[in-house]
């Protein structure tokens, strides 16, 4: 996995501006897996997607992450304080395809860890729907209590697919993080999910405006071209900035 430059992150940004999640997480991959191709890429479990995301947000913006969440009792602005390390399970890097399997109240089932693939081909359904569809997309094989024979993911009662869903977040821990948090005004603790893509994604788009900004200013004072500007350091970036006057 190779860091991704300035250039590249701003082709990226540029890329993923209409695109939805999964599609934004794919093109961060392929950027940063130039050899591989993309249906591999698409096919890696969450857990380890979300674990290249994490190390390409580290290289990119550093250890340190803060985020403003709404407390769901009262609506108080909790601030969110963290860094990628705390977010590593040591897990993510590991799973590449692994099968898990559940016996529950008779029934056989066995599935794959989801990947952004199926993500992406959900990713237009409702909260409510899209754990169901994605799990029908992973699983492999179900029998039933009274005999043997093959069943599809609809015949399975809703507590074994449940269970089963369930199953699978446990084996992909990764692609499940979740930070506890307190309010401060009303008492409140609950467990928020961190989506490693959106907060990302939202880095990425401010910083991309920013620099977009900068090469604009240097541009303007100096003659530089966009690729002159962006192989700059960000320190050296900031002195010919200071000096421009900005």
């Amino acid at each position: 996995m190779l860091p991704l430059s300035a250039a590249t992150l701003l082709g990226v940004w540029e890329r993923g501006l209409k695109k939805r999640p999964p599609e934004r997480a794919l093109a961060l991959l392929e950027s940063a897996f130039p050899h591989s191709p993309p249906e591999v890429l698409a096919e890696m479990s969450i857990g380890r997607r979300d674990a290249a995301l994490l190390m390409l947000r580290e290289w990119a913006f550093g250890q340190a992450i803060t985020a403003v969440v709404a407390c769901p009792r009262c609506g108080q602005r909790v601030e969110m304080a963290f860094t990628t390390s705390s977010l590593r399970t040591g897990a993510g890097g590991d799973v590449v395809s692994a099968e898990v399997s559940l016996a529950e109240q008779g029934y056989e089932v066995r599935m794959r860890l989801p990947n952004n693939a199926d993500l992406l081909a959900c990713a237009d359904l409702d909260v409510a729907e899209a754990p169901k569809q994605i799990f029908s997309r992973c699983l492999i094989a179900a029998s039933g209590k009274e005999n043997d024979h093959p069943i599809s993911a609809s015949e399975l009662p809703d507590e074994v697919t449940r269970l089963a869903i369930e199953r699978m977040a446990q084996a992909d821990p990764q692609a499940n993080l979740e930070t506890e948090l307190c309010c401060g005004a009303c008492g409140h603790a609950w467990r928020e999910v961190f989506d490693i893509v959106s907060f990302f994604w939202t880095e990425i788009d401010a910083w991309a405006k920013r620099m977009l900004r900068e090469v604009h200013t240097l541009a303007s004072a100096y003659g530089w071209s966009e690729k002159e500007i962006l192989d700059l350091s960000p320190l050296r970036r900031h002195c010919y900035l200071e000096m421009a006057g900005v």
